[in-house]
């Protein structure tokens, strides 16, 4: 399987980069895993504006969802019609959330875009991906995955602060996706985010392949300084993703 990183900002678009938004294909099938805000531009960029065949939603909170939004209006008006529904799945609430931001209240009816799925813990097949949801450490609903195919496998922090489910996610994972929002020395607010050297930390005690950093505020962080903590904890291969990167899994 393949991924591509569409967008990898964290908290809010930054000055290279959408919001959370990854693309993992094999076999023809396309799957988006978030949605923040800010990646449609590069969903069209990498990846293709109707090219997608299923959405993942790992928690409703802006900077992961908020372009689900505008990808009503790309699919319900297209100039050569209506375009078939397609499965989004997320936490429970998710059509009423994205209704209120569309549209101003919870009544509109996306139905005729989405046809929304339940993302619960536990497996789910989703085309060829077999994903994998466990809750992580977020102050509201919010899922990390794991994602497997053909033998191979991807883990997926979404955001969250430190927690034994990131290494259940993790374990013995060929590639882990992982959050790295803030330095060691910034304040950094209980049960929210990682840090690189906490990145790391999970990384290392699942004994993965490979760290792939996402989701860091280019305004109030540096890069390098994420990367060094991360290394400092975890020996393996370590890569800061960008948009339009991609790795084969």
């Amino acid at each position: 399987m393949r991924l591509t990183v569409l967008g990898c900002a964290g908290s809010f678009p930054g000055p290279d980069s959408g919001c959370s938004c990854y693309l993992v294909d094999a076999d023809g099938f396309r799957m988006l895993v978030d949605f923040g805000t800010g990646s449609m531009t590069a969903v069209q960029r990498f990846a293709g504006l109707y090219s997608i065949d299923a959405i993942v939603l790992t928690h409703l909170h802006p900077d992961h969802m908020f372009d689900a939004c505008s990808y009503v209006v790309a699919r319900r008006y297209s100039p050569d019609g209506p375009l078939p529904q397609i499965p989004l799945y997320a936490p429970a609430g998710a059509e009423q959330r994205l209704a209120l931001a569309y549209a101003g209240n919870d009544t509109e009816k996306l139905d005729d875009v989405y046809e929304f799925h339940d993302l619960t813990a536990g497996t789910t097949q989703i085309g060829p991906f077999t994903v994998h949801a466990e809750k992580v450490n977020h102050p509201i609903d919010t899922f990390g995955l794991r994602i497997e195919h053909d033998g191979r496998s991807l883990a997926y922090s979404s955001d969250s602060a430190p927690c034994d489910a990131l290494i259940r996610l993790a374990l013995n994972a060929d590639a882990f996706l992982c959050e790295a929002s803030y330095l060691d020395d910034m304040d950094n607010p209980p049960d929210l985010h990682l840090t690189g050297r906490e990145a790391g930390e999970h990384a290392s005690k699942a004994g993965v392949g490979r760290l792939l950093l996402t989701h860091m505020v280019a305004a109030w962080g540096s890069e390098f300084m994420t990367q060094d903590a991360a290394a400092s904890a975890y020996s393996g291969p370590i890569d800061i993703v960008r948009p339009g990167t991609r790795y084969i899994i």
